[in-house]
C-alpha cells in the first residue's frame, strides 16, 4: 500500500522545519513589511527630535512645514506595512494550520490503524489546538526579526548621539533575552503537560458522549461525571500552572524593559546636563527609550511563543510518525468472491475454520458474544494479521498479502453499533453519492417507514450520532448504509437487535433477497436471518461444533433450539 508515511516529517523539529520552508515567500515578504513597520516606529522619535533642534536653531516654518510632511510620510509607511504585513502573514498562518489539521486528520483516517496510544478526542485536540500553535511560528519568526530591526534601529540612532546609549540598549537587550531564555524553557515544559492533560480530558468527554445512553440506563452518569471532573479538574490545575509560569515570564519581561528604559531615559538626562548631547537628542533618546519598549516587548515575549509551537509540533509527531500498526501487502484479491478463515486463533477464537463460498449467504450462530466480537474484529482488519494464528483469504488469497484498500473495495464489515453521522438519511446511506441500490438497500432494511414519517423523505436531517432517531432507526440505518456498498462480501453482525420480531422478518427476507447471488456472512443469533441463511455454523467455545440449515439444527441439536429460540 502506498501511503504517505515516507514524506512524513519524523519529529516536533522537522515539523516546524517544514512549515517555515514552504511559507518562505510569504515569510520574507511580511518580515519587509514589519521590519518596515518598525523602522517606521523608530524614526518617528528620532525626526522629532530632529524636528525640535532644527526648529530651536533655525526657526524657519519651512522647514517646520517639511518637517511635519516627513512625519506624515512615517506614519503612513508604518500604518500601511502593518496593515499589508499582518495580512500576508495571518494568511500564511491560517493556511498552514489548516494544512496541519488535515495532515492529522488524514493519518487517523488511514486504512491501517496507527500504534499510537492516543485517544480520539486527544487526536481532536491535536489536529485543533496545536496545529494552530504550530503554524503561529510563520507570524513569531518575522516578527522576531522585525523587532530586532527595531532595536538595532535605536542602538544605532542612540549610538550615533553618544556611544554609551547605544551600547546601554544593546547590553541590556542581550541581557533581558538570557534571562526571558531560560524562564521560556520552563514554559515550553509546562505547556506540554498542559495539552496532554487537555487532551485528556477531550477523550473523556468524546467517551462520556458515545456512552451516555447506556450510562444512563443503569445510572452511571453521575460516576462517569466525577471520573470526568477529576480529569477535567488535573487539566485545570495544570493550565493555572502554566498561567503562573506565563505571569512570571511576562511580568519579567516587562519589568526589564522598563528597567531598560529607564536607565537609557536616565542616561540620556544625564549626559544631556552634562552637555555631551543637545536638546534634540535628549528628545530623541527619551522618544526612543519609550518606543523601545514595544518592540522589546514582542522581542521578548517570541522565545514563549517559540516553545509553545515547539510543543505543539512534538506532540503532533506522536500522530505523523506513529508506524502502523501492521504493514499490508499491496496484491489484490482474485476475481472470485469467496471467503476463507483456516484455523484462526485469536482471543476466544480456537482455531477457528469454516469457508463461504462465492454468493453464498451463511449465518454464524456464536453462542458467546465475546467470540463473535473477536471474529468481526479479525474479519474487519481490526486486529492486524500477523496479530492472531492462522489465516483469512478473500478472493483465494491471504489477507495479510493483500492491499488495505482492495480488500475495503471487496470485503465490508458492518459492526452491530455503525457510527451514525450528522447529515440527512441520504448521505447516512450513501455518503460517496455513488451507490445505484439506495431504493432497494432502504427496502430491505426496512428503513421505509422512517422515510415516509418526514416529507422530506431521504433528505430528512439527522442529528449528531443520530440523536433523533429510536435505536432501532438507527440500527436499521447502519444496515442500509452496508447494503447500499453493494460490496462482493458482507459481513454483518447482528443487525436486527434493536428491531421487533416482524420487522425482523421482514429484514432477513430482503437482505437474503438484495444480497442473492453476493457472498454475505451474518453473525447473528436472530432465528429469522438464520433461517433465510442457506447454512448455519455453530460458534461455541471458540470453535465451529456444527453446521446444517437451521431447522435441521433446531430438529437435531437442544443447544442450538434452547440458544437461538425466543
Amino acid at each position: 500500500m502506498t501511503t504517505p508515511d515516507a514524506q512524513r516529517p519524523r519529529a516536533g523539529s522537522d515539523i516546524l522545519r517544514t512549515a517555515l520552508r514552504r511559507n518562505v515567500g510569504a515569510m520574507a515578504w511580511g518580515t519587509v513589511l514589519m521590519g518596515l513597520y518598525q523602522a517606521g516606529e523608530t524614526a518617528f522619535p528620532i525626526a522629532l527630535g530632529l524636528i525640535v533642534e532644527h526648529t530651536m536653531r533655525h526657526r524657519d516654518l519651512g522647514a517646520l512645514g517639511l518637517s511635519v510632511a516627513a512625519l506624515a510620510v512615517i506614519i503612513t509607511t508604518v500604518s500601511l506595512s502593518w496593515r499589508f504585513g499582518m495580512r500576508i502573514l495571518q494568511k500564511a498562518n491560517t493556511t498552514e494550520a489548516h494544512r496541519w489539521r488535515v495532515r492529522v486528520a488524514g493519518a487517523g483516517l488511514q486504512p491501517v490503524a496507527r500504534d499510537v496510544d492516543l485517544k480520539s478526542g486527544e487526536v481532536l485536540t491535536i489536529a485543533t489546538e496545536d496545529a494552530d500553535q504550530t503554524a503561529d511560528i510563520i507570524e513569531v519568526v518575522p516578527l522576531l526579526i522585525s523587532s530586532l530591526v527595531a532595536v538595532l534601529i535605536a542602538a544605532l540612532a542612540l549610538g550615533l548621539a553618544d556611544l554609551r546609549l547605544g551600547l546601554l540598549v544593546i547590553v541590556g537587550t542581550v541581557g533581558i533575552l538570557s534571562v526571558l531564555s531560560v524562564m521560556s524553557k520552563r514554559i515550553g515544559s509546562s505547556t506540554r503537560e498542559q495539552q496532554a492533560r487537555v487532551a485528556r480530558a477531550g477523550a473523556k468527554v468524546a467517551d462520556l458522549i458515545i456512552g451516555l445512553r447506556p450510562l444512563h440506563g443503569f445510572g452511571g452518569n453521575h460516576a462517569a461525571f466525577r471520573s470526568y471532573r477529576r480529569v477535567s479538574t488535573d487539566a485545570k490545575q495544570q493550565s493555572v500552572t502554566v498561567a503562573r509560569v506565563g505571569g512570571v515570564y511576562a511580568g519579567t519581561a516587562l519589568a526589564l524593559n522598563a528597567v531598560l528604559a529607564a536607565a537609557v531615559t536616565l542616561t540620556a538626562g544625564w549626559l544631556a546636563f552634562e552637555g555631551r548631547i543637545n536638546i534634540g537628542e535628549l528628545v530623541m533618546a527619551v522618544g526612543l527609550a519609550q518606543f523601545i519598549m514595544e518592540p522589546l516587548k514582542l522581542f521578548s515575549e517570541m522565545p514563549k511563543y517559540v516553545m509553545i509551537a515547539r510543543a505543539s509540533a512534538e506532540r503532533m509527531a506522536l500522530v505523523l510518525t506513529a508506524p502502523p500498526v501492521t504493514t499490508p501487502g499491496r496484491e489484490r484479491p482474485a476475481e472470485g468472491a469467496d471467503l476463507e478463515v483456516d484455523c484462526v486463533r485469536h482471543g476466544t477464537l480456537r482455531k477457528v475454520r469454516f469457508r463461504v463460498s462465492a454468493g453464498e449467504l451463511v449465518a454464524i450462530a456464536a453462542y458467546q458474544p465475546r467470540a463473535a466480537a473477536d471474529l468481526a474484529a479479525v474479519l474487519a482488519l481490526n486486529v492486524p494479521p500477523d496479530a492472531y494464528e492462522g489465516t483469512v483469504r478473500v478472493g483465494g488469497r491471504d489477507l495479510a498479502d493483500l492491499a488495505v484498500e482492495a480488500v475495503r473495495e471487496r470485503l465490508l464489515v458492518n459492526p452491530y453499533d455503525g457510527e451514525i453521522f450528522a447529515g440527512t438519511l441520504r448521505s447516512n446511506i450513501d455518503p460517496t453519492g455513488t451507490s445505484r441500490v439506495v431504493p432497494e438497500a432502504v427496502e430491505a432494511s426496512m428503513l421505509t417507514d422512517v422515510v415516509a414519517l418526514h416529507r422530506e423523505g431521504l433528505d430528512h436531517a439527522v442529528r449528531d450520532r443520530g440523536a433523533n432517531l429510536s435505536g432501532g432507526q438507527r440500527q436499521r440505518l447502519s444496515l442500509a448504509r452496508a447494503l447500499a456498498a453493494d460490496t462482493d462480501v458482507l459481513v454483518l453482525r447482528d443487525p436486527t437487535t434493536a428491531v421487533d420480531a416482524v420487522t425482523e422478518q421482514l429484514i432477513a427476507r430482503g437482505v437474503a433477497e438484495l444480497r442473492r447471488g453476493r457472498t454475505t456472512l451474518v453473525i447473528t443469533s436472530s432465528p429469522a436471518l438464520l433461517d433465510a441463511a442457506d447454512r448455519v455454523l455453530v460458534l461455541d467455545d471458540g470453535v465451529v461444533t456444527a453446521e446444517d440449515t437451521h431447522r435441521r439444527l433446531l430438529a437435531t441439536d437442544e443447544q442450538y433450539r434452547l440458544a437461538v429460540t425466543r
